[in-house]
């Protein structure tokens, strides 16, 4: 039977990170939401390691499940009435962290923990955060949205796999350096256009001790159209996504089904 699928209003926080510290960074979260006043049912989505930066002090940043930033996390959403996604880092085995993406629904409960599935050995990352092995499929009314991690964009089987599961839209959490600030415009796009899904990329701003970071957030549609785009300072994107669209692009445009291996859905 038909039903109407209710938009999703997406709010997007782009920042510098204070780096390893997770009080400002709390403060900044908030200043930012009030400026943003969402409403009820909104999904809000903050970068890879929002409290922190993309630290390798394992030692210094890994919490445990429900510490401080699950917990301030759980109360922002139950606050604010909205679906939040943020990353953070927990314990992992052998002493290395695990670089998750965490998704607390609009009750303050948490509905998903999905850990970075690649991690970035060009930089050393496996050296100190052991990788995911599955993605998180989240539903929230009438959507099905997965949360990716960063360096997880480059590869784009991880989308298809998630697709196949009548994914609408993917969400792109990151710390993603200026130097290659193109790629990830780029790479957004072509994940949004393979799957015929919206895409949100939410990246930080500002300088960490080691690199500098340019923004640059991007909300795709499913053609690989640019729906909004944040530049290299502090931006909040707020838009609407529209499901019946999509659904209608993909009906009249059926390439999903030509996958091999079977139909997405």
């Amino acid at each position: 039977m038909w039903s109407y699928a209710v938009p999703m209003r997406v709010i997007a926080l782009q920042y510098d990170i204070a780096w390893e510290n997770q009080a400002a960074n709390f403060d900044k979260v908030r200043q930012l939401l009030h400026r943003a006043s969402p409403c009820p049912g909104a999904l809000v989505v903050l970068p890879e390691m929002f409290a922190t930066g993309f630290s390798m002090r394992v030692e210094l940043v890994a919490e445990p499940e429900s510490g401080p930033t699950e917990q301030f996390l759980s109360e922002l959403a139950r606050t604010l009435q909205c679906t939040i996604v943020g990353g953070k880092v927990s314990p992992g085995k052998d002493g290395k962290g695990r670089n998750e993406a965490v998704v607390f629904n609009d009750r303050g409960g948490l509905v998903a923990r999905y850990a970075k599935q690649r991690t970035f050995n060009p930089g050393g990352e496996g050296q100190h955060y052991e990788c995911g092995v599955h993605h998180a499929v989240v539903a929230t009314g009438a959507w099905r949205w997965v949360p990716l991690v960063c360096y997880d964009l480059r590869f784009p089987e991880l989308f298809r796999r998630a697709v196949r599961e009548d994914v609408q839209l993917f969400v792109v959490i990151a710390n993603w350096p200026l130097e290659r600030l193109e790629h990830w415009h780029i790479l957004l796009r072509a994940r949004a256009i393979e799957n015929q899904a919206f895409v949100v990329g939410v990246n930080r701003c500002g300088q960490s001790p080691q690199l500098a970071y340019g923004g640059g957030s991007l909300v795709v549609g499913p053609r690989g159209e640019v729906l909004a785009q944040a530049g290299d300072r502090e931006t909040v994107l707020d838009l609407q996504l529209d499901l019946e669209t999509l659904l209608a692009y993909r009906r009249n445009f059926p390439v999903l089904a030509d996958m091999q291996g079977g139909q997405a859905g």
